[in-house]
């Protein structure tokens, strides 16, 4: 029998893009996913009970479906990972976590930028928690994306791509590094050639399905 992993979504588009990395980078895994796309709309503190509870079925459910490893790729549920994993007993992961923790090694001044406000809220507040376990200064400079999330929702790339490649233009003048944290902004990056890249850009898919492999090899 094969090996498997769970992942939790919170939107259909990234069920895709982690079924194509999976594939690239550890071809032999096989992958539950469990979608939610409610859960962008519980953004907010008033809802964490509710967001938390979901998390924790939906982990519990890939857990039950022989998932040896979970990782939540929604950047703004990242903050709740500790919570989820007193609801299973495999390893719980979180795409937010493993980036922020990757640019702490890059700079002082971190840039975050976001198409859902969930994820610049939730990303700052694990940022000054790492830097406080390292006894490390740092600024923290958000950039929301205001209609790159709904052209996404109704698959109009284009404008998506337009509106983020705007604003981390912008971005990579205040900062010394840059998090992408929502896989759904990857595709963004490729398009940028390395010569026009200011500061390192962290985007988040990849590293972590790296890091899901890395995890699930030491079981």
């Amino acid at each position: 029998m094969g090996r498997k992993v769970g992942m939790v979504h919170a939107g259909c588009f990234n069920v895709s893009l982690f079924g194509k990395l999976t594939a690239e980078i550890m071809p032999d895994v096989e992958v539950v996913h469990l979608v939610d796309e409610g859960l962008p709309s519980l953004s907010g503190e008033q809802f964490r009970d509710l967001v938390l509870r979901r998390l924790r079925w939906l982990s519990f459910f890939a857990e039950e479906s022989g998932a040896e490893v979970v990782m939540l790729t929604c950047a703004a549920f990242g903050r709740l990972v500790e919570d989820v994993k007193d609801a299973v007993s495999i390893p719980v992961l979180a795409v937010l976590e493993i980036i922020i923790d990757e640019a702490m090694d890059l700079g002082a001044r971190i840039g975050i930028l976001g198409t859902h406000p969930g994820t610049l809220a939730s990303a700052p507040k694990m940022i000054q928690v790492q830097a406080a376990l390292r006894k490390k200064r740092v600024e923290v400079k958000t950039s929301l994306c205001p209609g790159a999330f709904d052209a996404l929702r109704r698959e109009d790339l284009a404008t998506h791509d337009r509106i983020v490649l705007k604003h981390l233009a912008e971005l990579m003048d205040e900062v010394e590094v840059i998090i992408m944290p929502q896989p759904s902004i990857e595709r963004v990056l490729e398009q940028i050639p390395e010569a026009n890249r200011k500061v390192p850009i962290l985007s988040s898919a990849h590293l972590s399905v790296r890091r899901l492999k890395e995890k699930l090899e030491s079981i």
